[in-house]
């Protein structure tokens, strides 16, 4: 109440006041007003006598300005906002509540710690205004779109070096797997892709940007030109070889689910990180086989469509022999091969001047001829020539000299005297 002869009401009480009084005036009957305020006959007898007893105020809520009987002990909230400040000062009110639930058993509506930490003056996660985009409907199945992006971001917080998060998730589901990795390349799109397929299966298409492992920077070659076709990366090539379709988003916001889902990460799983102690790539991903089941089941969503399109791996199929990277050379005279600064000398006969040169992620090498491996050794260095050998210790012979008489010296005599008497005469 604001003074004696003002009453402060809600919209649903001021509703109710207008609807009694024409009840009063005799202008509608108690069922009528029953049905327009959604209560029994009785509920409007019981407000008819409050009005008639206490005027408009008797509508007002008894429990308006009384504190509510379910809430929080004043001890329990002091010792939750001294839990909050040290160690989760800067979470969110969801995840500050279900570490608060996991890991002290103190168990709080995130919205109820939304309001003290208002009141607190600490606002959290204010919502901005974001431009409006056209909406795209999820996939109906699952392993139809796979969804990939990679995260360069202090992941440790400065405990441990700077990594690389390649996230997948499944546009049909939201289901996640993830693995972190020194840098953002070929072998670890590979060796996460390796992963992902060894436990769900083959997936119909991949989406990413436009990041170099994806889309090849390189000028097409003419046989390329020829064909009408684009430069392909080494993982393209490898997805191809699949049969997986590989789409490129021409921009952030078209692959956004995947950026807000890296962007969920940077927060909660920096702060969950932080709480196990996790400053190596090996132990983040050991925390990661751990959490992101719960993630999913707690954050994934029914398909549309109960059917998993993920294909298994083919019989026979070996991924080693897929997801590598795979490189044409030339064949010299010499039957030998040269692939970063190292030299191969092949055993096989060739009929043709290219070979392939595998590279596998343990870092073997193999040479092959279409499908068929050859059999090659590597060659330390090459023979030098004798001639070029420097001998030290011993003076370089110098070409002999011809003798006065020889016949080559003769005529040259002949034409210095015959000169020289022309001139004395």
């Amino acid at each position: 109440m604001v003074g004696e002869d003002r009453v402060t009401m809600s919209g649903t009480e001021l509703r109710r006041v207008h609807v009694i009084r024409q009840v009063m005036d005799k202008r509608l009957t108690q069922v009528k007003a029953g049905a327009l305020l959604g209560l029994t006959t009785r509920q409007v007898r019981r407000l008819l006598a409050r009005v008639r007893h206490e005027g408009d105020r008797g509508l007002v809520h008894r429990a308006r300005g009384r504190p509510s009987n379910r809430r929080i002990a004043e001890p329990v909230k002091a010792k939750i906002l001294r839990l909050y400040t040290p160690r989760y000062g800067d979470f969110g009110p969801t995840l500050a509540a279900e570490k608060l639930a996991e890991r002290h058993g103190i168990v709080i509506s995130d919205e109820t710690l939304r309001v003290w930490l208002h009141a607190q003056g600490i606002a959290h996660f204010q919502r901005r205004k974001r431009p409006h985009r056209v909406w795209r409907a999820r996939k109906a199945h699952v392993g139809e779109l796979i969804r990939l992006d990679g995260s360069h971001h202090d992941w440790f917080e400065g405990r441990g070096p700077r990594c690389v998060l390649m996230a997948y998730s499944d546009d049909a589901s939201s289901r996640v797997f993830a693995r972190f990795y020194e840098y953002e390349g070929t072998w670890p799109a590979m060796e996460s892709f390796t992963r992902y397929v060894q436990r769900y299966g083959i997936p119909l298409a991949v989406y990413t940007d436009k990041h170099t492992t994806s889309r090849s920077p390189a000028e097409p070659t003419i046989e390329e030109q020829l064909r009408g076709a684009a430069p392909t990366s080494r993982f393209g090539r490898a997805l191809g070889e699949l049969g997986v379709e590989l789409i490129p988003a021409h921009s952030p916001q078209a692959k956004g689910r995947v950026e807000r889902l890296v962007k969920t990460f940077q927060d909660r799983l920096i702060k969950e990180m932080r709480l196990a102690g996790v400053a190596t790539l090996d132990e983040a991903n050991r925390f990661l086989e751990d959490s992101l089941p719960v993630y999913n089941r707690r954050f994934a969503v029914q398909p549309a469509q109960a059917t998993d399109l993920h294909r298994p791996i083919p019989a026979g199929c070996q991924l080693e022999a897929i997801l590598c990277i795979k490189t044409a050379r030339e064949v010299r005279n010499d039957h030998t091969v040269a692939h970063h600064g190292r030299l191969y000398q092949i055993d096989d006969r060739l009929g043709s001047r290219t070979v392939l040169v595998v590279e596998r992620r343990d870092g073997s090498i193999q040479l092959m001829a279409g499908a068929t491996p050859l059999r090659y050794h590597e060659i330390d260095s090459r023979p030098v020539r004798v001639e070029n050998l420097a001998q030290p210790g011993r003076r370089r012979r110098r070409p002999p000299k011809p003798a006065a008489t020889h016949p080559w010296r003769k005529a040259i005599l002949r034409q210095t005297e015959q000169r020289v008497a022309a001139t004395t005469t």
